[in-house]
């Protein structure tokens, strides 16, 4: 209940706040009946899709990270983190190639540099001047993907019981790990494709949704999907108003947060080892 009242609360502010600020009372009303004010079409055909979007992936990037830390029964994991190592060995692959492209890259950046500071901006992470269109774009996939994810909910609790005591079971755990893998890896795909690499909602908020719910991922799954759409709602206000009229990159925000939580969660788990 108080993570819906959160999200609702985080949806109205940011509908409200931005580089114009417009009253709660005003945009509960131009919400439901919209008229041809400057106010309603702020809300209508800028604020409420990208409000919407940014809701979406973090519920998408909050259970995909919860469905691969469950799996992988490792508290680190993350959409992010975890294409770390893979990326490594391909990275050392493209340095051949980087340096040949560094000189065209600049050369782009030169000839093009709005076109090129728009697509740095969107690879920092963001949800600015997201669209009607691009929502619904990804909403069906995502839409589908979380409740496909509530529905293997049970399954990821087995499984993070162990393989040992999850094949005592009768689990058929090779087939049950593929499918809710491959569901976690495209939760955070198509969050990507719409808001570009956020790191550590997949991280973050798991931690927090079991700490709240405990380890039945039937209760934590849907908790992480409300707590991370307004993580990343909030995380967009931050990015409008931190430095307006400017915009700031709402993945850089979040990595900001995530990071010393990244290193304090790994350093309490260094010394659970030891």
């Amino acid at each position: 209940m108080g993570a819906a009242l959160m999200l609702v609360l985080a949806l109205l502010s940011s509908l409200a706040l931005g580089a114009s600020e417009i009253s709660l009372v005003q945009v509960t009303r131009v919400l439901f009946a919209p008229d041809d004010s400057t106010d309603s079409l702020v809300v209508h055909a800028l604020r409420l899709p990208r409000t919407l979007v940014a809701g979406l992936a973090g519920a998408a990037l909050a259970v995909s990270g919860l469905l691969l830390q469950g799996v992988t029964r490792n508290p680190l994991a993350d959409p992010g983190i975890l294409g770390v190592e893979a990326g490594g060995a391909f990275a050392i692959l493209v340095m051949v190639v980087a340096y040949l492209l560094g000189a065209a890259t600049r050369a782009v950046q030169i000839l093009f540099e709005t076109r090129a500071q728009g697509a740095l901006f969107a690879l920092s992470g963001s949800v600015a001047g997201r669209t009607w269109e691009q929502l619904w774009q990804v909403a069906p996939w995502l839409g589908l993907g979380l409740v496909l994810a509530q529905g293997l909910a049970s399954r990821v609790n087995v499984l993070a019981l162990g393989e040992d005591v999850a094949s005592s079971l009768g689990t058929r755990t090779a087939r049950d790990s593929a499918i809710i893998t491959a569901l976690g890896v495209l939760l955070a795909a198509g969050s990507v494709s719409v808001v570009g690499p956020i790191g550590f909602v997949g991280l973050i908020i798991p931690h927090a949704a079991r700490a709240l719910m405990g380890a039945d991922h039937r209760l934590s799954l849907p908790l992480a999907a409300s707590l991370g759409a307004a993580f990343l709602i909030l995380a967009d206000i931050a990015a409008r108003i931190i430095d307006k009229p400017a915009e700031t990159p709402v993945g850089i925000l979040v990595a900001a947060a995530g990071a010393p939580f990244f290193v304090l969660l790994a350093r309490r788990i260094g010394r659970g080892r030891g």
